[in-house]
């Protein structure tokens, strides 16, 4: 356990590395600290913080840095909040897809970081499906999930259906089947299908196929924001090595949603420094993170991707605000 002195001290550090990401020296550490201690005092408190690996001094500097584990513990411990006020902000209510891109947007232009949105989660319901006859042996799928979310795609069937008999699938599946899981649906079909005509069977068989595939698509997606917002941070514009690292975590995404995936099992702001999550192993990138809702049920998770160097009190406050905009918008949505 640290001492109270050596507490001070690392957390004077940290908030000096945090604001001018120059190392820090024992004179200026001094200053900072407001302790009257000796230069060599200092220098041995900051010797026993490098041995718990808590801060380390670069080849370059006779100054110190935090590290990761550093970091950990003051965040943790010695975090003191600064409130500021981002209520001018606000995410009008609209189609899902919209309200998470409007989040994303929002996050990467509060941090100077990059956005990044978890799609909300949703059983695979729908409320209403269409057919719509676009050629010959070519139809329109239109799926209305119970949000009012739409999703269109193109099917191919063996049969040329009329549109009568579009009409009439559509009505058998929306008066029969809306507001069931794809599971649920399917096997009753199977049920019934006997007592169907084997056009429309065919036909509503290729439905939930399709529907099946739309929302679990839906469910796997990642809206990313502001990405080039790093080519202005020092500590990544300095080394092309981390740039490419972290543009590459963006361009495969699924790492980043199995990351958000761990953080929407933990209640309020959740962070990752420098590679805790292990999912995304860079010692130089933080993630800041936390759920959102829709009627008091958690459907998504968000967060702020930047350098293990950001503030993060401010981070706290941009991920938590735009959480609860993000859960308002999609509970009140016209």
């Amino acid at each position: 356990m640290l001492d109270e002195r050596a507490k001070l001290l690392l957390k004077t550090l940290v908030e000096r590395y945090i604001a001018d990401g120059q190392p820090v020296g024992s004179r200026t550490l001094s200053r900072a600290s407001g302790l009257e201690l000796s230069p060599a005092t200092i220098r041995n408190v900051m010797s026993d913080l490098e041995g718990l690996g808590l801060i380390a001094s670069p080849h370059t500097s006779a100054g110190r840095v935090p590290t990761a584990r550093g970091y950990r513990l003051f965040v943790d411990t010695m975090l003191t909040a600064q409130r500021e006020d981002f209520t001018a902000q606000s995410i009008a209510p609209d189609q899902p897809q919209k309200v998470i891109a409007n989040a994303a947007t929002l996050l990467s232009n509060l941090s100077q970081f990059v956005g990044v949105v978890m799609a909300p989660r949703r059983a695979s319901v729908f409320r209403q499906i269409e057919f719509l006859r676009l050629s010959e042996r070519r139809l329109l799928v239109i799926i209305v999930s119970p949000d009012g979310d739409v999703q269109n795609r193109v099917i191919f069937p063996e049969v040329d259906y009329s549109q009568s008999q579009l009409v009439e699938a559509s009505n058998y599946i929306n008066t029969h089947f809306a507001g069931l899981s794809i599971e649920q649906v399917r096997d009753r079909l199977q049920s019934e299908m006997e007592q169907l005509r084997g056009e429309i069977a065919a036909l509503m068989q290729a439905a939930v196929q399709v529907s099946s595939e739309v929302l679990t698509q839906a469910q796997d997606e990642v809206v990313i924001a502001g990405e080039r917002n790093l080519l202005s941070v020092t500590d990544f514009s300095s080394d092309m090595s981390h740039l490419r690292r972290a543009f590459d975590l963006f361009e495969q995404k699924a790492q980043l949603l199995r990351l958000l995936d761990v953080s929407s099992q933990a209640e309020g702001v959740r962070i990752f420094i420098g590679g805790e999550s292990q999912v995304v192993p860079f010692e130089d990138l933080s993630i800041v993170s936390a759920n959102y809702e829709v009627d008091g049920e958690v459907v998504g998770t968000l967060g702020v991707i930047g350098p293990t160097r950001m503030h993060y009190d401010r981070m706290i406050q941009i991920v938590d605000i735009t959480s609860r905009l993000v859960s308002n918008a999609l509970s009140h949505r016209k």
